[in-house]
């Protein structure tokens, strides 16, 4: 019998946090990890980072843009590192995709994913939070599954009901912390 692994409770403000970033980056992705207690079931601290996409420097897909890809700076890269040695690591690596659709890629598994191929390159879930031009439109949680050799979607949440197209959290969608559904 497969287990899926649990997902990690993102408190309302830290996910309006995320929100606001993506809304803010539309109609390129945005990017950056949520930190919380390294023994803990959330997350409180969103560390947004610059997408270095926009210089054409993927290591593995430099054609692409950043309407369709992100991947860190070299100094955010190094922060997210040493904050896997602190009290609060990074939990969560999130990014966005402004075609609305709230999926990991090939390439978002593959940058995710050890070279070796045998696990996680970090011990984080990853969010991706899809939006369009007017709304969020949905957002999956992704964990590494042992048995799986792979990345699963462990939470998925929405539709309309999850934002009002003005930025603003719809108190009776959330009811103060997100906790997947």
């Amino acid at each position: 019998m497969t287990t899926k692994p649990t997902p990690l409770a993102i408190p309302d403000s830290v996910f309006e946090e995320v929100y606001r970033e993506a809304r803010r980056a539309f109609p390129f992705e945005c990017c950056g990890w949520l930190s919380g207690a390294r023994d803990g079931t959330s997350v409180t601290v969103v560390r947004k980072c610059v997408n270095a996409q926009e210089s054409v420097t993927h290591p593995m897909t430099p054609e692409r843009g950043a309407e369709t890809a992100y991947v860190f700076t070299s100094p955010d890269l190094l922060d997210l590192n040493r904050s896997l040695d602190t009290a609060e690591p990074a939990r969560i690596i999130y990014h966005s995709h402004p075609n609305g659709q709230a999926y990991l890629s090939e390439t978002d598994r593959g940058v995710a994913t050890s070279p070796w191929g045998d696990g996680p390159a970090y011990p984080v879930q990853q969010l991706v939070v899809g939006i369009d031009a007017q709304r969020l439109v949905e957002a999956s949680l992704f964990d590494w599954s042992d048995e799986e050799n792979g990345f699963v979607e462990i939470s998925r949440d929405g539709g309309p009901q999850v934002y009002s197209p003005t930025l603003h959290c719809d108190p009776h969608a959330w009811g103060g912390s997100h906790s997947w559904g």
